[in-house]
C-alpha cells in the first residue's frame, strides 16, 4: 500500500506554494499519495487549522503523514518538529497547530528537525513548508527513522485549546471553530465526555464565558428538537457542538472562537 501524505495550509490555491511543496515531495518520494485536507485555513489562524486537521486525521489510514503549515512564526526561533503518535505522524511548526490531533491519538515521541540532510540544500527563511516540512515528510515516507531527523524533545508547544481539562464531574474547554451553519464546535471530544460519564441523550449544563448558562440534551440528530431550539450534539469531527435546529447558534448566543466553556452532567 502506498504511503499517504496529507497537506493542510493557509496558503490558498492562487499562489505557487502548494504546488511547490507537492513537487518537492514527489521528487524525493515518487510513489506516494498526496491528499489535500485544506488550503483555505484563515491566514495565520492556528486554532482553525488545528481543528480542521484534528477533524480529518482520524479518517486516514494508520501510518499517514500529516503536514500542517499555518506558521506566523516562520523564520523565528520556533522549532520545526515531527510528532509520532500511536497511529500517525505530524510534521510542522512547534506552535500548537499539530497538538489537538496528536494528543487525541496519543503522542509517542517528538523530534526537532535539525538534520540538514533531510532538508532542501537552500532553506528559505519564509517557506519552511517547501524547504523543511515537505522534504521531511517525503523522507519519512521513504522509511527514514524519525530519530534521524534530529534530537528528541521533551517539551513542545501545547496551546490551551489542545487539551480540555477534566475536574471530577466537570469539563473545561474552549470554542475552537464556528462552521458555516453557526454550529459552535468545542475542543471537547467524545472520549473526554466518557471520562466523566456523559453520553448521548444525557442532559448537560453548559456555562459559556462564566456567564451564559443553558441545559441541553445531547441529541443524535438535529431534528430531535423543534426548529429554532438549542441542542448539543457530537458532530462529524467527534467534538461536542452546540447547535440550533435550522438556526445559527453562534449568532444567537453572540459567542466567538476562543470563548471558554464548562460542561457538567445535570
Amino acid at each position: 500500500m502506498k504511503k499517504v501524505i496529507t497537506l493542510l495550509t493557509d496558503f490558498g490555491l492562487r499562489d505557487p506554494y502548494v504546488g511547490a511543496m507537492k513537487g518537492v515531495i514527489l521528487s524525493i518520494c515518487p510513489d506516494v499519495n498526496i491528499v489535500d485536507i485544506s488550503h483555505e485555513i484563515r491566514k495565520f489562524d492556528i486554532r482553525q487549522g488545528a481543528y480542521v486537521l484534528a477533524a480529518s486525521a482520524s479518517f486516514f489510514p494508520k501510518g499517514t503523514i500529516h503536514v500542517g503549515v499555518v506558521d506566523p512564526g516562520v523564520g523565528t526561533a520556533r522549532k520545526a518538529i515531527i510528532m509520532e503518535t500511536k497511529r500517525s505522524f505530524y510534521i510542522g511548526p512547534d506552535n500548537g497547530l499539530l497538538t489537538l490531533a496528536a494528543l487525541r491519538e496519543g503522542v509517542k515521541k517528538v523530534v526537532q528537525i535539525t538534520n540538514s540532510k533531510y532538508m532542501l540544500p537552500r532553506v528559505s527563511r519564509t517557506f519552511h513548508g517547501r524547504d523543511i516540512f515537505a522534504p521531511a515528510a517525503a523522507y519519512l515516507a521513504n522509511g527514514v527513522p524519525i530519530e534521524n531527523f534530529g534530537p528528541l524533545l521533551e517539551e513542545y508547544e501545547i496551546l490551551s485549546f489542545s487539551k480540555p481539562h477534566v475536574q471530577k464531574d466537570q469539563i473545561e474547554g474552549e470554542i475552537i471553530y464556528i462552521d458555516g451553519f453557526g454550529n459552535i464546535v468545542t475542543n471537547i471530544y467524545s472520549e473526554i465526555l466518557e471520562k466523566v460519564g456523559i453520553s448521548e441523550e444525557d442532559k448537560i449544563k453548559i456555562l459559556l464565558n462564566d456567564k451564559l448558562e443553558k441545559v441541553l440534551k445531547i441529541c443524535k440528530a438535529y431534528n430531535e428538537v423543534k426548529k429554532g431550539e438549542f441542542l448539543a450534539i457530537i458532530g462529524s469531527g467527534n467534538f461536542l457542538e452546540i447547535s440550533i435546529n435550522q438556526g445559527n447558534a453562534a449568532k444567537k448566543l453572540n459567542v466567538k472562537e476562543g470563548a471558554k466553556i464548562k460542561i457538567k452532567l445535570t
